[in-house]
C-alpha cells in the first residue's frame, strides 16, 4: 500500500514538505508519496481541500500561519483527520514567551531567504572588487572604501558585505593614480580610511615579520607619513567622509560607515 502525505499550506508548503520528507525517511520511502496543496487562503478552501483528499488513510502535514485556518484544521483533526501542525506549536510558544504577536503572513520566511541571498551576493561582490580589482564596476557599489595599505580596507569591506552592502575597496598607492572610475562614484558612498603613522608602522612591521620578507620603506615612518598625506589629498579631491580606523574594532568602524551612508543618502534622496 502507498500512503499519500498531503502537504497543506497557506503559502507554498516548502517547510511542511521538508518535515514530511525527514519523517518519511525513517520508514520505507517507497511506501509514501507526497502531494502539495498550496495557497489555501480561506476556511472554505481548507475544508474542500481536506474533504476532497481525505480517504481512509488520510495524512496531512500542514503549515498554516492564519489563526482562523489553523483553528479550523485543529477542529477537523479533532473530528478524525490525521494531521501534524508544523508551525503552530512553535509560533504559539514564541508568542507566549516573548509577548509578541505573530504577523500571520504566509510566506514570510521567503523574505528571510531573500535577505540571505542578498548577503551572499554582497560577499561575492566584495571578493570580486577587493584591492582595486574590476574598477569599472565601482559605480555599482553601495560603498567604496579607499586608503593606504593595511588601513583595514578588506576586513571592513567584508564585514559590510556580511551586512548586505556591496562593498569595494581601492588601495591608494604612492606615485600611482587611483582609477578614474573612483571619481564618478557618488562621494556619499566613498569612505576614506585613515590611521596614525605609528600604528601603520607597527602593523606593517609585524606583517613583514609574519611573511618573512622585507619591503624597502614599507614600514619607514617618514614614508608612511608622506603616503598618508597623499591619500588625504585624494580624499579631499573626492570630498568623501574620512573614518579613523586606528585602535577601533571593525564593527565600530562599520557602524560609523553605515550611519553616514544611510543618513547621508536619505537626507539628500
Amino acid at each position: 500500500m502507498t500512503y499519500t502525505v498531503h502537504i497543506l499550506s497557506d503559502s507554498l508548503g516548502e517547510t511542511a514538505e521538508m518535515v514530511a520528507r525527514a519523517a518519511i525517511a525513517q520508514f520505507d520511502g517507497e511506501g509514501f508519496r507526497i502531494e502539495r496543496l498550496p495557497r489555501v487562503r480561506t476556511v472554505d478552501e481548507l475544508r474542500t481541500a481536506v474533504r476532497s483528499h481525505c480517504g481512509r488513510w488520510c495524512l496531512f502535514v500542514y503549515t498554516l500561519v492564519d489563526e482562523s485556518l489553523r483553528a479550523e484544521m485543529a477542529a477537523l483533526c479533532a473530528e478524525g483527520v490525521n494531521g501534524v501542525d508544523v508551525l503552530g506549536p512553535a509560533v504559539g510558544t514564541l508568542a507566549r514567551v516573548t509577548g509578541m504577536r505573530p504577523s500571520g503572513e504566509p510566506g514570510a520566511i521567503r523574505r528571510t531567504d531573500e535577505e540571505y541571498f542578498e548577503r551572499i551576493e554582497a560577499m561575492e561582490f566584495a571578493v570580486k572588487h577587493d584591492d582595486g580589482r574590476n574598477p569599472q564596476d565601482l559605480p555599482e557599489a553601495d560603498v567604496v572604501l579607499i586608503g593606504v595599505s593595511r588601513s583595514s580596507k578588506t576586513p571592513l569591506a567584508m564585514y559590510l558585505a556580511f551586512k548586505g552592502y556591496r562593498a569595494a575597496n581601492v588601495p591608494l598607492t604612492p606615485g600611482t593614480d587611483p582609477p578614474e572610475e573612483l571619481f564618478s562614484v557618488d562621494p556619499r558612498r566613498v569612505f576614506g580610511l585613515v590611521t596614525s603613522a605609528r600604528v601603520l608602522q607597527e602593523i606593517r612591521t609585524e606583517r613583514m615579520r609574519e611573511l618573512g620578507t622585507f619591503v624597502p620603506r614599507y614600514a619607514d615612518l617618514e614614508a608612511i607619513e608622506r603616503e598618508l598625506e597623499e591619500a588625504r589629498a585624494v580624499m579631499r579631491r573626492i570630498g568623501c567622509i574620512v573614518v579613523h580606523t586606528d585602535n577601533r574594532a571593525i564593527e565600530e568602524a562599520a557602524q560609523e560607515v553605515i550611519r553616514h551612508l544611510e543618513g547621508g543618502l536619505s537626507e539628500s534622496d
